[in-house]
């Protein structure tokens, strides 16, 4: 039986390469993002591709928080039920902190964690009057430790997001809730946020990575590390070493 998949920031990077992977799979796709020229592309490629794919798209900036709920339920209202909601869309700036760019790095935290939010409170909504539905959320693996630099406040806030999904996860299994919540860690994956950044040990191709992190949400498991491989005994190790360490590698 097909899904509805919800993606936003599906115009592009790893939110346009998990739709791609999900629509191969059969299911129905509710996509969103800024840049609705893409989406439209995006959804003719993959109309001709799976015919038999229910592709929906729609503008979305998820900065407005009115926005992201009234697209939420626009897209539940369309499809009648959504079974999964990937929370993806994001942005890569950062400054290190007392450089005088507050401006980039309260950006990162407003579009990372409290758009974020917003996304993850429209979604339970909805989930909470369906009694089911699977949530996902996209950190990434600097948020297994405080990051120097250009990376210290998206870490941060991805650290949170972490958190957030955590202590969510501990409220659903106390209601004995049929909701499940997902938090996955990506390791460098190519994509057009960190096309120009050098140090990314590791990295690997969007289609690869994709593939990886969808894998990692059909498993239903809590918390992943995608790629699994290094990035899982990367991220063991990270959480362990003591930050004289840590400065000699970052």
């Amino acid at each position: 039986m097909s899904r509805t998949i919800l993606i936003t920031g599906a115009s592009s990077g790893l939110g346009e390469g998990m739709a791609r992977e999900f629509a191969a799979r059969g299911d129905h796709l509710a996509l969103c993002a800024r840049r609705t020229e893409r989406l439209d592309q995006l959804r003719a490629e993959l109309e001709g591709t799976y015919p038999g794919v229910k592709i929906s798209v729609r503008a979305l900036d998820v900065n407005d928080h009115a926005q992201v709920a009234e697209v939420f339920q626009a897209f539940r209202e369309e499809f009648g039920q959504l079974d999964r909601i990937i929370v993806n869309a994001g942005i890569g700036k950062g400054q290190p902190l007392g450089t005088g760019r507050f401006d980039a790095n309260r950006q990162t935290a407003e579009t990372n964690f409290v758009s974020a939010l917003a996304q993850i409170e429209a979604a339970m909504e909805i989930f909470r009057a369906q009694n089911h539905g699977h949530l996902v959320a996209v950190s990434s693996v600097t948020a297994v430790r405080g990051m120097p630099g250009n990376v210290t406040t998206y870490a941060a806030i991805k650290a949170g997001l972490a958190a957030l999904c955590e202590g969510l996860r501990v409220e659903l299994k106390k209601r004995r809730s049929p909701i499940r919540v997902t938090t996955l860690y990506p390791g460098y994956i190519r994509t057009e946020i960190n096309e120009k950044v050098k140090n990314t040990p590791f990295i690997v191709d969007a289609k690869t990575g994709c593939r990886a992190m969808v894998r990692a949400i059909e498993s239903g498991k809590a918390e992943r590390f995608v790629p699994g491989w290094p990035w899982t005994p990367i991220g063991f190790i990270l959480r362990r070493l003591p930050e004289s360490v840590l400065a000699r590698i970052f």
